[in-house]
């Protein structure tokens, strides 16, 4: 079971269960502040922890695996802020002297563990009384609180102030690259044109000079190729290949696969 309410931007979750796990991908900046239990984000090469107590900044556009799950007998609760393009843009008209010299460099890519400041303990222990939903705080007050996550932030280190407050739009990114290392993932075509720094028009545009298909036919095709060559390797249970590769189901995969191939999945499997 779990509980997940957003006042402004403000987001509070409960788990109650043994584990929570999601796929994580923010188009904003956020904080996550762990107030019981865990949370580990897996990125793809490592693992990071972070316990009771702890605040991470997530940038934005970054692709992350999520599990909550209760630790040293507490559910998990948490506080993610999520720091809006509108938001920042309003911030920095009003922070001159955040305004740090072009050759200030940003932050590299990736989730970044806070140090625990005095600034990050206090505004997140003022959020307490708001984790009973029978208390709704003004949005006022939300839009107050941001401001003072947007300031920890400042305060901790310089380079996230050309990190936060860089506007310009992203550069086009090749998007059969973005797809063949994305393609077990769950895509809107809103998202698909966000990552590769299209409009939805100009995606749809583009991709029709790479591909007949429609991107939704393409990710099932490439899918069914990897989850195929992965079968011939042998050594993998049919459940562990078609969750790999990004189907929900074992009827829709093998659906699917039968149609490209002509052979169920299980045929495949008991050749090899």
């Amino acid at each position: 079971m779990k509980l997940i309410f957003n006042y402004e931007d403000v987001f509070f979750s409960f788990f109650y269960d043994d584990i929570g796990g999601c796929i994580h991908r923010s188009r904003e900046y956020a904080m996550n502040y762990v107030y019981s239990g865990e949370m580990i984000l897996e990125n793809g090469k490592e693992q990071i922890h972070v316990g009771k107590g702890e605040c991470v900044f997530i940038p934005r556009d970054h692709h992350i695996t999520m599990y909550k799950k209760p630790f040293d007998g507490e559910r998990y609760c948490g506080i993610f802020l999520n720091f809006t393009r509108s938001f920042l843009r309003e911030m920095y008209s009003k922070f001159e002297r955040y305004k740090v010299p072009s050759n200030t460099p940003k932050l590299e890519s990736g989730v970044v563990k806070l140090p625990k400041t005095a600034e990050i303990t206090s505004l997140f222990a003022s959020l307490t009384p708001f984790f009973d939903p029978k208390v709704k705080p003004q949005d006022d007050f939300m839009q107050l609180k941001l401001q003072e996550g947007l300031l920890a932030l400042l305060h901790i280190d310089e380079r996230f102030a050309p990190t936060l407050f860089d506007f310009n739009e992203p550069w086009k990114i090749d998007i059969l690259d973005f797809m063949n290392k994305n393609y077990m993932y769950e895509f809107s075509m809103e998202e698909l044109a966000h990552y590769t720094g299209r409009s939805l028009a100009t995606f749809k545009r583009d991709f029709k000079k790479i591909s007949d298909l429609t991107p939704e036919k393409w990710l099932i095709r490439k899918r069914l190729e990897v989850a195929y060559a992965m079968m011939q390797e042998g050594g993998k249970k049919i459940v562990d290949v078609y969750t790999s590769v990004g189907f929900k189901n074992q009827s829709h995969f093998s659906a699917a696969f039968k149609k490209q191939y002509g052979i169920a999945p299980t045929a495949v499997a008991a050749i090899i």
